[in-house]
């Protein structure tokens, strides 16, 4: 097929690879613009998509808005069987959604119509859900609303979001693959009218831990944001990330370091971190954070 593919992060990166390798003609890839980063955050730093589509010699488009008339006609312009959608980051309007023959289909992180939105691995985390997946959904107008044509399934356990969007990421290429290798044999399916959430956009303070929740929930938090934003909390004026840490039996008040082993007291329990990073190092583990960085027992974070 001839396909516009439109994705930004890493996420993306899988299902693109998936569609040259089987032998389609993306005719051109579309991503964010490149943003200001790198140490000093002041060179263009273009998205993992952008990148990776240029080393396998795809056109490459960043249009800032497909809201006007020139960006909609250089999309129809493509000629495209269908453009393939994986966390692109812009609203498609409805002259860009109908532009291709078999229109367009959406690589969505949950099992929908649970986490619509930005951040539905995160959320699905943070809820406590057990089970996550992928749909390849059938693009509307309205947010995550198009019937799923295939799904994937897997246990969230204690995998972490980093861990488990990757797996998403593999597993929704080689779904996407399979959808597009005989689109009539799966037919889009409307969405459940039960059990709709959304999955807001993370916002930067939900990463700075609760002591006050129950350990449970602390471990939930800690596993939702990593390896970003990273899940943190604060010691003599520094910021010091968690990105790994296990419920343990313990009592205090919450926030409270009951052991010598960095142990913080919860509302119920206790958690135990096992990964942490402070600012400008290396992630470490909580013995060597300990041997620079003196946490005493009985100090409230």
């Amino acid at each position: 097929m001839r396909i516009i593919f439109m994705g930004t992060p890493a996420f993306a990166v899988p299902t693109l690879e998936a569609l040259v390798a089987d032998g389609h003609d993306v005719v051109a890839a579309y991503s964010q613009p490149p943003r200001p980063g790198g140490r000093r955050g002041r060179e263009l730093v273009r998205s993992p998509v952008h990148v990776r589509a240029e080393e396998l010699g795809v056109p490459v488009l960043t249009p800032v808005t497909l809201r006007d008339v020139e960006a909609q006609a250089t999309f129809a312009a493509h000629d495209a069987d269908v453009a393939v959608v994986a966390a692109y980051g812009l609203l498609l309007p409805r002259a860009v959604l109908e532009a291709p023959r078999l229109g367009c289909l959406n690589v969505h992180g949950s099992l929908l119509p649970r986490w619509r939105g930005a951040a539905p691995v995160q959320r699905a985390i943070l809820a406590g859900d057990a089970e996550t997946g992928v749909g390849i959904m059938q693009m509307e107008a309205g947010l995550d609303t198009g019937p799923v044509r295939l799904e994937g399934r897997t246990p969230i356990g204690r995998k972490n979001a980093g861990q488990l969007t990757d797996e998403l990421s593999v597993m929704g290429a080689r779904l996407m693959v399979e959808v597009l290798r005989d689109p009539d044999a799966y037919p889009p399916v409307a969405q459940p009218e039960d059990g709709i959430t959304y999955a807001e956009k993370i916002r930067k303070e939900e990463a700075r831990i609760d002591f006050g929740a129950d350990a449970t929930q602390v471990v939930r938090q800690i596993a939702a944001f990593c390896p970003v934003p990273g899940a943190f909390f604060e010691h003599a004026g520094e910021r010091v990330k968690v990105l790994d840490g296990q419920p343990v039996e313990g009592n205090g008040r919450p926030g409270e370091v009951i052991d010598e082993a960095l142990t913080v007291a919860c509302a119920t329990g206790a958690i135990r971190p096992v990964r942490v990073q402070r600012a400008g190092r290396g992630v470490m583990s909580v013995a060597e954070l300990l041997r620079g960085f003196a946490v005493p027992v009985g100090t409230r974070l």
